[in-house]
């Protein structure tokens, strides 16, 4: 029965790597569904995307195709399959609400293993979808000692990205660096010029006439990871405060679902701190 892969490669550039590539997918058989390509000159680095049809044996493949790139290029032949998440939030709603509702529907080609959050203000809303809802607080404790409850609970899970809905905690390094390219976050895209509290109340009394959000890994540069999608609308002067943060609420959530499922289709390969989407 033909099965389906992702192949990616990312390596560098180098003369004929599309051909020698592709001429591994003919030897094998193998229908290109898609494929899309891109070279960073300034770096000299390569990026492929394909996905291909066929009957082959995941790991020759992979050591077929190892042998026609540059060596140290990073090459993953990936079997679609539903991939699992568990999402961390605290109170605001609309992020992690969005993320639900899509599950539901089936537009995410992902399980929610559980929501984990640092308040209870959620755990209605999250088990109307029958997901599990695991509060655990963080009154009293340090971050390093709130962070070592969460990791516990993590380790009870299997799963491939971490998403903070909304995760009003700011991570420690220990925490990151577990789980390298594997944590997405949102947050307004007003940084670095409103920081701190009701960053909306500060741009309405700027006058500001664009609001947007930023989907981005997480890394140990707070809010500066690599951004994965982001998006703007229009605002006037017909906006109060509240009408901006409705409205940027709005792009919040829709940002971070379709940088989510970016990352759930295999799209996003992380280059420094930057990324190329396919």
């Amino acid at each position: 029965m033909a099965e389906r892969a992702r192949v990616l490669i990312d390596s560098r550039d180098q003369r004929g790597l599309v051909y020698r590539v592709s001429k591994v997918f003919f030897d094998y058989g193998l229908n290109i569904d898609s494929n899309r390509e891109f070279v960073d000159k300034d770096a000299g680095k390569f990026f492929m995307r394909s996905v291909v049809t066929g009957d082959f044996d995941e790991m020759k493949l992979l050591e077929d195709l190892r042998k026609v790139v540059p060596e140290g290029a990073n090459v993953r032949v990936i079997t679609p399959r539903r991939k699992k998440i568990v999402i961390m939030a605290t109170k605001e709603s609309h992020a992690l609400g969005d993320i639900l509702i899509r599950h539901a529907d089936g537009e995410l080609p992902a399980d929610i293993e559980a929501v984990i959050a640092n308040r209870e203000v959620l755990r209605d809303l999250v088990e109307r979808f029958d997901i599990p809802f695991v509060h655990i607080p963080a009154d009293g404790l340090s971050r390093a000692e709130h962070e070592e409850k969460v990791l516990e609970e993590l380790e009870k899970y299997e799963f491939d990205v971490i998403v903070l809905a909304k995760y009003m905690r700011i991570l420690t390094p220990d925490f990151v660096e577990r789980y390298p390219g594997k944590i997405l976050n949102i947050h307004h895209s007003f940084l670095p010029a409103f920081i701190g509290a009701n960053p909306y109340k500060q741009a309405y009394e700027r006058g500001v006439k664009i609001i947007g959000a930023t989907a981005h890994f997480v890394t140990n540069d707070l809010d500066e990871g690599p951004i994965i999608a982001q998006d703007v609308i229009p605002v006037n002067h017909r906006f109060d405060w509240k009408d901006m943060q409705r409205a940027g609420r709005d792009v919040e959530k829709v940002v971070l679902s379709r940088a989510l499922n970016l990352v759930l289709n295999d799209r996003v390969f992380i280059h420094g701190n930057k990324t190329i989407v396919f």
